[in-house]
């Protein structure tokens, strides 16, 4: 199985700076978009801690477990990306509780890890994964936000929850508390998946047809630039990022 991941993202045509980070790590098969919040700097901070802890807290996972020593036990990896986003939650969490300028930050964190031909995502946050799969899309992840919570309660409608002026309202984050439990797949990938990984940026403005559309149609390594491109044409009221993960059979 060869896995190879495009990544982008845009500041947006309303802000003037941008807090959202990706990671893409073909290599690791590691693949993350994060949202930050808490301010300019909070923001920007929490976000690119989250990636780069994540990347570090795996990477040291895999090469333990590779190591090929007696005494380390076997990787799991559901339980090493939780490990990882644990981390990350804690050292935010600290960084904010001793640095004023970025008291209350905290980050959205999607993440989808590909070990032993198997895929795990771990999500917190409205940050969103995708699956297009046989022609199809399909949204992964549920978003943790107040309005989510109205519609899965009956009490608001989708077509209501998309023009809520409270859609941005996250109820669970990385970093904003000492401890985060993240919602964790174990996924089946197969030769042909794309995965779409992006922020509430795009989300927002782009439905899910649409992004099976682009999927569809253009090469995947222009994906992220172009639905970027279409959320910024539609008024780009939020920074916008956007990592497109393809699965192919591994090469000869």
């Amino acid at each position: 199985m060869r896995i190879r991941g495009w990544g982008a993202s845009d500041v947006g045509r309303r802000r003037d700076h941008n807090e959202d980070r990706f990671l893409c790590n073909d290599k690791l098969g590691l693949y993350a978009v994060a949202d930050g919040m808490g301010g300019h700097l909070g923001g920007e901070r929490a976000s690119r801690m989250a990636t780069e802890i994540l990347e570090a807290s795996l990477a040291r996972a895999v090469e333990a477990a590779a190591s090929g020593a007696t005494d380390v036990t076997p990787l799991a990896p559901e339980d090493a990306l939780r490990a990882a986003i644990a981390e990350a939650d804690r050292r935010i969490y600290d960084t904010s509780a001793a640095d004023p300028e970025v008291a209350g930050m905290g980050t959205t964190l999607t993440a989808l890890f590909f070990f032993d031909r198997r895929a795990y995502l771990g999500h917190v946050g409205d940050s969103r994964a995708y699956l297009y799969r046989d022609g199809r899309i399909r949204q992964l992840t549920d978003d943790h936000s107040w309005i989510q919570d109205q519609v899965r309660a009956g009490l608001l409608s989708s077509a209501e929850a998309r023009e809520s002026r409270y859609r941005n309202i996250i109820t669970r984050s990385v970093g904003f508390e000492p401890t985060v439990t993240p919602d964790v797949q174990d996924l089946h990938p197969q030769a042909g998946d794309c995965f779409l990984l992006c922020s509430d940026g795009l989300s927002n403005d782009i439905g899910v047809e649409e992004i099976g559309q682009v999927l569809t149609t253009d090469f995947y390594r222009d994906v992220p630039r172009n639905l970027i491109q279409m959320a910024n044409d539609r008024g780009g009221d939020d920074n916008i990022t956007c990592v497109c993960v393809h699965v192919s059979n591994d090469e000869p």
